[in-house]
């Protein structure tokens, strides 16, 4: 009776902070070709031999080509919006114009029905601001309401660019875990369920090309990424760029949540959000 009861309280913390950092990383199971076949972004010649800080200069000329897209910031699972509010003030402060999406119900529910609310809210930021198109910075599962946005709900004509941060694109294996302990499937939290690997949700949303429309879209994940295994999950193929942080910087350390906050996957954001080649300034705060 104990270790049920202790059994139940960790699948319910787990299927609540699916979008949180956890303590520690497993170790990092190798991709398979189909989930690595999307070109992978490289580190530079100049890069490659270590951490390298984007010249002072160089991010004065990126602060004044601020792209003329406002930016949506869409949160994960169990993000409330002040949680990327700090990205939020970041992008303003290089001229964008951000606003922050806070999933129905923190996320909880189910992803295609977000994803009719997102396209609602995405005609909104349109019709406020005048612009024609959006770009889209997507943290965790707030990636997926997205692509099925761009995907299922003919999105793309109003979206320029799709960044996504440590999204499980391909499912995660951390929201299959629940099985394993004897209580069913993610604890009943469905949009839990819908990011498990192999899930009917994830083979609907891969199924065909993973870059439709003329939308650039680039993937950034993290070695440190607790929640999202194996992190090879986080790419797309087709066309899509994919950065690996520690690719460029193999001592930086960024978990699941790190990726909204952490300086140096900032400034692959901003270079993404420019069109300009993934470059990450190691040393960023």
């Amino acid at each position: 009776m104990l270790l049920r009861k202790t059994a139940t309280v960790l699948a319910a913390a787990l299927a609540a902070t699916l979008a949180l950092p956890a303590a520690t990383a497993a170790a990092e199971p190798v991709p398979t070709a189909a989930r690595a076949s999307g070109p992978t972004a490289a580190p530079t010649a100049a890069a490659a031999s270590g951490p390298t800080a984007v010249p002072a200069a160089e991010e004065a000329a990126e602060r004044a080509d601020a792209n003329a897209n406002p930016v949506i910031v869409v949160g994960g699972l169990s993000g409330f919006a002040a949680v990327y509010e700090p990205l939020a003030a970041r992008l303003r402060g290089d001229g964008f114009r951000p606003f922050i999406y806070e999933l129905p119900g923190l996320g909880f529910g189910d992803i295609p029905t977000s994803a009719r609310a997102f396209a609602g809210y995405v005609a909104q930021v349109r019709a406020v601001t005048g612009a024609a198109k959006v770009d889209v910075v997507a943290h965790s599962q707030g990636g997926l309401v997205a692509r099925y946005y761009l995907k299922r709900l003919n999105g793309t004509g109003a979206v320029g660019r799709y960044v996504s941060l440590g999204t499980p694109e391909q499912g995660t294996y951390v929201a299959n875990i629940l099985n394993f302990i004897g209580l069913g499937s993610c604890a009943g939290v469905v949009s839990c369920q819908q990011m498990m690997t192999g899930s009917d949700f994830i083979e609907d949303l891969n199924a065909g090309d993973d870059t439709p429309g003329a939308v650039r879209y680039t993937t950034v994940r993290t070695w440190q990424d607790e929640l999202v295994r194996p992190v090879g999950n986080a790419t797309l193929a087709d066309g899509a760029t994919n950065a690996l942080i520690q690719a460029w910087c193999p001592l930086r350390l960024v978990g699941h949540l790190g990726l909204a906050l952490d300086g140096t996957t900032y400034t692959v954001i901003r270079q993404a959000l420019r069109d300009r080649a993934i470059r990450p300034n190691c040393f960023a705060l």
